[in-house]
């Protein structure tokens, strides 16, 4: 392919002082009611576009009053159920006249419907509808496991939103390119270009060849096709990594699928930048990370996003106030409007060190694309578990030169010291919590909307979903009827999220996607600490009998799997036998492994905010099923007063993102394991 420099490609649309960048923060939580005040308050401070956040049964297909929505429920975002809740949620705000970005994936077509709908009952003409669903259901297997179905379905979904909103949305984008988890999962910069390329091809190609898309309109659906990435704190290096993306992109779209209008092969991308990289030790300084990342995404002008999210400050203690979103929103706003940074052409044109760093970053994703290409994909790739393995490893790569010193954080491995911080003198008030409450009102009001509504509707707009999907799974092509007039059906009729998931679990399947835990090497040669707890591992296992064994358990949904991968990784350094059955497990299946691998430990990570509601469940399980001698230790992002109430609740240690040094965590475990079997300490 040939090469093409990003200043050579025509950005008139690029943001500008009088027209910047898409300004939003990520923002939905407790009930559709409260989430629609909240955005209506944004809107008043000056965001110029919605990022709408969905709690996890919502992203994963469920109702609030199933199982395993238990303690998850407006957590992580709002609950979205059906019709009425689309509605309660764009309460007041014109819709017509909205950028609206959604963060959802494996049941985006049905968010998309939901949503049209909604507006149409507003009067808007849908054609007019501007905004995105993320719809990137190749990163979910890899990072954030919000999937439902198997890959080939997943890609039908994908390829009937494509071929639906070219056809009746035209400014809507359909799918959202997602490179910002691959980066939170461990990705190294030409990782997240080589990965996110191959998930475009992967799209692309089932597009093409899907029927639904005459090859003459192709170059409207890569008009359509944006990207969301991550930035990091090396910003002079994620500066050329979008660059880097601008060159690779323009060369696929015109190589590969004959777009000749260089408009339409424009790279269009949001950013939020690295939340996963905040710290919990000494959090004040993650406010100056987060505008360095934002430069890297807005010095380069032939580079630069056209939507700009920022985390709080506050986001490794807890879930952010609007305070703290507001902050994050006037450093935009700073940047946009008190700096000169938009009144210049690229300032990067000519330089020497750039191109030599973009150059290297493009042939490193284009040796990397060609491996994942040669495989047969990015579906076979996730498939074999080669991309996960990749990221696992890559991850494992890094914390390991985190704990040696060789990368640093500040204030957590250096410049430790610190006066006392006013911003968390009371951690109570410096985060938000959810009411308890949530969760029993949006279950009573799902089961009062079923039992209100026209249920022959339902039942026959289900039935017309089952029949179209087993026409698709008769065929074996995207070719096949489109899903989107029986998902719009659906929604007109009344059919709640869980019920138009669950009709389609029923046809499709669900699907576990490769851990990558197997294979990868965290640390092969240690130091004196390694040493010690390989030691202690292998001799606590022989004055028990046999190898001391670890399971890692996820229970509920949050599908955040890169702090357990890690555990995993590093306690099979160490010598433990590692259980790892991946995400999404309910408490009853946790305890069932713990019983049958006859484990002398349990671990528990929990990302979401769940935890007060799940992991007394285990404990209670492990209780009755006899294990009050196996110790049971939580990871996650869990509050100083949670932790408090858990470790009164008989969990043996609790870890949290100021834990960085895997290898200390290795070494309590090890001693929890002797307290527990009354064993020197």
């Amino acid at each position: 392919m040939a090469s093409q420099t990003p200043s050579a490609q025509p950005s008139p649309d690029r943001p500008t002082r009088d027209r910047p960048w898409v300004m939003r923060t990520y923002a939905g939580h407790s009930s559709a009611k409260e989430s629609n005040s909240l955005y209506r308050r944004n809107l008043a401070k000056g965001q110029t576009g919605l990022s709408v956040a969905f709690d996890l049964p919502t992203q994963t297909g469920y109702d609030p009053d199933h199982e395993l929505a238990r303690g998850e429920v407006g957590k992580v975002g709002v609950p979205v159920s059906h019709i009425g809740d689309m509605r309660q949620l764009f309460d007041g705000i014109p819709l017509e006249g909205m950028n609206t970005s959604m963060t959802i994936n494996a049941v985006a077509l049905w968010m998309l419907a939901l949503y049209q709908v909604a507006a149409e009952e507003q009067g808007a003409d849908i054609a007019k509808l501007n905004g995105t669903t993320q719809n990137d259901i190749i990163k979910e297997y890899l990072s954030r496991g919000t999937y439902v179905f198997p890959p080939g379905p997943s890609l039908k979904l994908i390829t009937d939103t494509v071929a639906y909103t070219v056809s009746n949305i035209p400014k809507w984008n359909p799918i959202n390119i997602c490179s910002y988890h691959l980066q939170e999962a461990g990705a190294t910069p030409v990782q997240e270009i080589a990965y996110a390329m191959c998930t475009a091809i992967a799209v692309l190609d089932a597009v093409r060849d899907s029927g639904q898309v005459p090859q003459e309109r192709m170059g409207e659906v890569v008009q359509r096709i944006s990207f969301f990435v991550n930035a990091g704190v090396r910003f002079v290096e994620e500066m050329c990594k979008m660059r880097a993306f601008v060159e690779l992109w323009d060369e696929l779209t015109r190589e590969r699928y004959g777009v000749q209008d260089a408009k339409q092969r424009r790279f269009r991308y949001g950013v939020q930048v690295n939340s996963l990289g905040l710290t919990e030790a000494q959090p004040e300084n993650n406010v100056q990370r987060i505008v360095l990342e934002m430069l890297a995404v807005t010095l380069s002008k032939d580079a630069r996003a056209r939507a700009v999210q920022l985390p709080a400050w506050n986001e490794a203690l807890g879930l952010p106030r609007p305070w703290d979103q507001q902050w994050s929103l006037r450093i935009q706003q700073v940047l946009a409007y008190e700096s000169d940074l938009l009144e210049y052409d690229d300032i990067f044109t000519g330089s020497v060190v750039v191109e030599r760093k973009v150059a290297e970053l493009v042939a490193g994703a284009k040796a990397e694309i060609d491996r994942v290409q040669a495989m047969g994909g990015a579906v076979a790739a996730i498939e074999s578990g080669y991309m996960k393995s990749q990221l696992v490893g890559s991850h494992a790569a890094r914390r390991a030169r985190i704990e040696g010193g060789d990368e640093i954080v500040v204030g957590v491995n250096k410049f430790e010291t610190t006066e006392p911080n006013p911003l968390t003198a009371d951690l109570d008030t410096a985060i938000f919590v959810p009411d308890a409450a949530v969760e029993s009102a949006a279950a009573e009001a799902v089961r009062a909307w079923r039992a209100e509504r026209d249920q022959a509707a339902a039942d026959a707009a289900l039935d017309r979903l089952r029949v179209d999907a087993r026409a698709w799974k008769a065929t074996g092509t995207n070719a096949a009827v489109n899903l989107m007039p029986a998902t719009l059906e659906c929604v007109r009729a009344g059919v709640t999220t869980g019920e138009w998931a669950g009709a389609l679990r029923d046809e499709f399947g669900e699907y576990r996607a490769p851990t990558g835990v197997s294979g990868v090497v965290g640390v092969q040669e240690g130091g004196a600490e390694l040493t010690a707890v390989r030691e202690a591992v292998r001799t606590t296992g022989e004055e028990l009998g046999g190898r001391l064994r670890l399971l890692v358990g996820k229970p509920g949904l949050d599908g955040h799997s890169n702090g357990a991968e890690q555990i995993a990784v590093r306690a099979r350094d160490v010598g433990f036998e590692v259980v790892y059955q991946g995400i999404r497990l309910t408490p009853a299946q946790i305890v069932a492994a713990a019983v049958e691998e006859d484990v002398h430990c349990v671990g528990l990570s929990i990302l979401s905010g769940s935890h007060l509601e799940l992991i007394p469940d285990v404990l209670e399980r492990m209780r009755a099923a006899g294990l009050d001698d196996v110790p049971v230790v939580v990871g996650g992002i869990i509050p100083a007063a949670d932790e408090t109430a858990l470790l009164a609740q008989g969990v043996a240690a609790v870890f949290t993102p100021k834990d960085f040094g895997i290898t200390e965590i290795m070494g309590r475990i090890v001693a929890e394991i002797r307290k527990a079997n009354d064993l020197a300490v």
